[in-house]
């Protein structure tokens, strides 16, 4: 299975970009919040994880092999996971991640399924459904955690290693992920220099108190 691919950005399209890797070119679908961003690196050098599915009907022998491409491994693990959900199949969740992978999963773990409305395709009952199904499995894609190749997750993108584990101290206390990560920032905006992880969660407390 070819799980990764780099190479030349020659063209995007609405759902899918081509890619010129070594003498072929490649059509690749791509989750509709990446357009835009591939639309500015046109010409430039693009490395992306990929996942290989079959459309068609099989009782009629029309299937044929679909390639979708995404930035990161933790993309792509959420792609995966989300048409777990009855009724989202690939071609619904490329339409449907109009919004990036963070906000989308944030939404799932509030269990705000007015806001998952707002994504392409993805109607009242669909919301629900998501949430109901995914629900406490998103946390570490609404945390902004990124996956390795081995498919471990490293440090929160953008913070250190004692802010990461004072979010998490948080949610184990029962915080939704995307409030203790809003108690962060207020937190270290207040008091840029607070260092510690123990501290630091004291006074992230002390501030929900």
């Amino acid at each position: 299975m070819i799980s990764q691919l780099a190479g030349r950005l020659e063209n995007v399209a609405e759902q899918s970009i081509d890619l010129r890797a070594g003498p072929f070119v490649l059509t690749i679908l791509t989750p509709a919040c990446d357009v835009e961003s591939h639309r500015t690196n046109v010409g430039k050098e693009l490395n992306l994880f990929t996942l290989l599915y079959l459309e068609g009907d099989p009782n009629r022998g029309n299937l044929e092999p679909r390639m979708i491409g995404f930035v990161t491994l933790q993309d792509r693990a959420f792609f995966e996971l989300f048409t777990t959900v009855k009724g989202i199949g690939p071609k619904t969740a490329l339409r449907a991640l109009t919004e990036p992978i963070s906000t989308i999963a944030t939404w799932i773990e509030s269990k705000d399924a007015k806001s998952l409305t707002k994504l392409a395709g993805i109607g009242k009952r669909t919301a629900e459904l998501i949430v109901a199904e995914l629900s406490g499995k998103c946390t570490k894609f609404a945390l902004g955690e990124a996956i390795t190749a081995s498919g471990r997750t490293t440090k929160t993108f953008g913070r250190s290693q004692e802010h990461e584990d004072a979010i998490r101290a948080l949610v184990a206390l029962g915080e939704r992920p995307i409030d203790a990560s809003t108690l962060l920032d207020r937190v270290l905006q207040a008091n840029p220099s607070l260092k510690g992880t123990e501290v630091i969660v004291t006074e992230m407390l002390r501030q929900r108190g």
